[in-house]
This record gives C-alpha cells, sequence and structure tokens, in this order.
C-alpha cells in the first residue's frame, strides 16, 4: 500500500489535476461546493466491499470530466454538507482498487487518471485520509456504461446527439492535426494576399514553398488548398468561406442589450488583423470620455485602451473557429464592455488560473500574429498584435481595477467565454464632456 501523503502547506499535486494545486485551492473549492471541475464523494462500505460511490456512477462523473475540460474528484468527503470524512487508512486500497477498474474496465477508451492519497483537515482539525482522483481534459472521447456523457456546472448530464458529434469531430482533429491548420474546401492559394503575407516569407523560397512551409496551405486530393490560419491571417475575403470568423460590434444606450437602444454598430471582417484593429477603433469612438481640470484639464476615457486591445487580441487568438455559427461579440454600454467569445478555455485553464497560466489554442494564428506589427493600431508599448509572454490577462485585469475600481470579470458558459470590463464612475471622477 502507497504512503498517506500529509500536507502541511502548498505543494505541487500530481501531473493532470486542472486547478486544485495546493492545499489552500483544495480547501477552499471543497468548501465553496461542486462544480465544472470539482466532484465530492462520500464512500460506503459494506463489510469490505465498497458500496458507494456506485461503480457505473463513478464512471459515469469521470468520463464527463474528461469528457469536457478534465477535473477532480475527491473521495471521503460528503457532497452535500462538505464535510470531509475521510477513509480509514486500511481501506485506502480498495477505493483505489475500484477507481483503477472503473477507469481501465469501465471505461472505454480507458480513463489515465492520476490517483493520489492525501491528508486533509476536518471541522475538528484533525487530519483524515482521502483519495483524490485527477482527471485530465482527454484528447480521446470516453464512454461510460451509461453512455456518454459532460459536465455542466456540478451536473453529469448525458450529451445530444449533436453535441456528441461535435465533440467527436473537435476530439479527432485535435489528434491528427490542429484546426487552424486544417485546409478549407472549396479554397486554393489564390484567395491568399500573398503580398501581405510575402513580409513572413523566409527570403530563398519561392511564394508557394514558403506558403507550404509556414501551413498557410495543405495539399489536398492534389490541389493546394487554403489552411483556416491562412484565410484568417492573409485571405482576400476569409468571411467567404469562414462567414462566421468575424467580429460583431454592438453601441447600445444604457445598461441593457436592447435593439431599441442601439446607436452604432458594425461587423468587423476581413484578416485577424484589420478585424482586431477595427473593433478598436469602434470601442475608442463609442466609449464615454470625461475630463478633470484639477490642476490642468485631462481626458479621463471610459476604458483603458490597452486592455480592450489585448481582451479583443485574446478573444480573436483563441476563440474555438471549430464552432459553427459563433462568432466574436462586443458590446459597449454606458457603464461596461461586454466581449464574448465562442469556445471553453484551452487545455487545463480554468476561469480560476488563467491569470497565472498560459494555454493555446490556435498555435499557428498566434505564432503570425506575434510577429505582426501592430502600425495602424495606436497602443502604447507594444510592437506586434501578441506578444506570447503570458502578460495579458494580469493587464486587462490591473488596468480594469485602476480605471473602474472593479476587476474585471470572466465567465465561462458551455462553449462561451464572456469578458466585462466595467467603464469609469463618471459620477465619481470627473466631468462627462463626450460620448
Amino acid at each position: 500500500m502507497g504512503a498517506t501523503r500529509s500536507i502541511a502547506g502548498t505543494v505541487a499535486f500530481a501531473a493532470g489535476s486542472p486547478v486544485l494545486d495546493s492545499l489552500e485551492e483544495l480547501l477552499r473549492k471543497i468548501r465553496l461546493g461542486e462544480d465544472s471541475v470539482l466532484e465530492l464523494k462520500s464512500v460506503r462500505f459494506r463489510g469490505d466491499a465498497v458500496v458507494g460511490p456506485a461503480r457505473n456512477d463513478l464512471a459515469d462523473d469521470l468520463t464527463a470530466m474528461a469528457n469536457t475540460a478534465g477535473g477532480v474528484c475527491v473521495l471521503g468527503v460528503d457532497d452535500r454538507t462538505r464535510e470531509i470524512e475521510g477513509l480509514a487508512i486500511e481501506r485506502l486500497d480498495a477505493v483505489e482498487r475500484l477507481v483503477r477498474e472503473v477507469a481501465n474496465d469501465a471505461v472505454k477508451p480507458p480513463l489515465l487518471v492520476t490517483i493520489v492519497r492525501l491528508e486533509l483537515p476536518s471541522t475538528t482539525g484533525d487530519m483524515r485520509p482521502v483519495l483524490k482522483v485527477d482527471v485530465p481534459r482527454s484528447p480521446f472521447v470516453h464512454r461510460s456504461p451509461g453512455g456518454y456523457f459532460h459536465r455542466l456546472g456540478s451536473s453529469t448530464r448525458e450529451l445530444t446527439p449533436e453535441l456528441l458529434a461535435r465533440l467527436f469531430q473537435v476530439r479527432s482533429q485535435g489528434l491528427v492535426v490542429r484546426f487552424d491548420e486544417q485546409a478549407v474546401p472549396g479554397t486554393s492559394a489564390a484567395d491568399l494576399d500573398v503580398e501581405r503575407a510575402r513580409r513572413h516569407f523566409p527570403p530563398s523560397d519561392s511564394d508557394e514553398t514558403a506558403l507550404r512551409k509556414l501551413l498557410l496551405v495543405r495539399e489536398v486530393d492534389g490541389a493546394l488548398r487554403c489552411t483556416v490560419g491562412g484565410l484568417l491571417l492573409f485571405g482576400r475575403d476569409p468571411q467567404q468561406h469562414l462567414p462566421n470568423a468575424r467580429i460583431e460590434a454592438v453601441r447600445y444606450r444604457g445598461v441593457r442589450a436592447d435593439a431599441n437602444y442601439q446607436i452604432d454598430a458594425r461587423s468587423c471582417t476581413g484578416p485577424l488583423e484589420d478585424q482586431i484593429a477595427a473593433a478598436t477603433a469602434f470601442v475608442e469612438a463609442n466609449m464615454r470620455v470625461g475630463a478633470t481640470k484639477k490642476p490642468a484639464r485631462a481626458d479621463l476615457p471610459q476604458f483603458d485602451m490597452r486592455a480592450v486591445f489585448e481582451a479583443i487580441v485574446n478573444a480573436v487568438v483563441h476563440r474555438d473557429y471549430s464552432i459553427y455559427g459563433s462568432k466574436v461579440r462586443l458590446f459597449v454600454f454606458d457603464d461596461r464592455l461586454e466581449l464574448y467569445s465562442p469556445g471553453a478555455l484551452p487545455n487545463s485553464v480554468t476561469v480560476d488560473t488563467m491569470a497565472v497560466r498560459q494555454a493555446t489554442r490556435n498555435e499557428l494564428i498566434v505564432r503570425f500574429l506575434s510577429k505582426t506589427p501592430i502600425a495602424r493600431v495606436g497602443v502604447p508599448g507594444r510592437v506586434h498584435f501578441v506578444e506570447a509572454r503570458g502578460e495579458g490577462v494580469p493587464l486587462i485585469l490591473e488596468a480594469g481595477r485602476r480605471v473602474s475600481g472593479r476587476e474585471p470579470l470572466y465567465e465561462l458558459f458551455d462553449d462561451e467565454l464572456r469578458l466585462t470590463i466595467y467603464g469609469r464612475p463618471f459620477e465619481q471622477g470627473g466631468e462627462e464632456t463626450a460620448e
């Protein structure tokens, strides 16, 4: 039997856990209760046999996490009271055996989980053994005896046929080639603005050789087709083939999304750098501007434009372009800005860890935009569209908090990420002079 691990402070857990990397974080999550990445389970015995959780129920929950964003299952904690009940040390082997059998035998294909033995403090302060099961987000789609499941908040739900078909598509693509490197049917190299792309070409290569090397085109059945990334970066008219690869921007008067109070709107199309520039300009033109006269007049913009630019870049670069029918949406209100980006967070990143973790969904797009200068967008201190240093989210949070006094808010709704950046409260910070 493996030794039980006692945690006296912050430690690194086994690889594969999406969020719970320290004692403090794990205990905090347990106190808050179950969600998309945390499952708590009491363990019941009849004699020496584990009778709860039921084998199939545990299989459903583990596969749901693997099919969604990964997660952590803690055995030995009551999910209703959140009390750390613990497990008798002599029974840890039996519980671990149940988890191994479920992961290896009940789930198809088998799950690669990490099982860690820990001691956590109960409400009385004594340390009690528990079993922590780290479930990584899987590149495969897993089936339990009950069917195909995914995680929706604290619930394990059966995947609808439409969601299941899409999940198979996305996961299979990820196993072979990233989505932004996939060929787009019906396209050819003539759909690319080669002059715009040529600044990235190796000097000794012909145009076709460079396009192939840089994965801007792929050969399919003897014909060259643009890749998704090639079209998005250098397409003459990307929306002809990828109609939802755009940013829809709207300015509303007031604080609600009401078409009766829409005062400006723009569909930002073209290659990604054009979309980003257009959306940034839209916010700058439509945000409120205040002023202070002490000691001398100074403008007080509603938003920090560095944070706005970074947020728009992130929404465009990290969105999931495989989601059909979805587009980036940008709403500007009197009191805030809302930015919606299609797609769940990539890999093991969660809303809670965005400020400290970095993961890239569209590496081809990131690679080019990190070398593309932003001369047409006046953002102080920036040279390229993407800096690729993992500083974007911290900048957004810090700048937004400094301007408005409120920290920007990231929220994940199934397959869409929303960022809210609050505006400067003019009634407390200066005289408004223009809109």
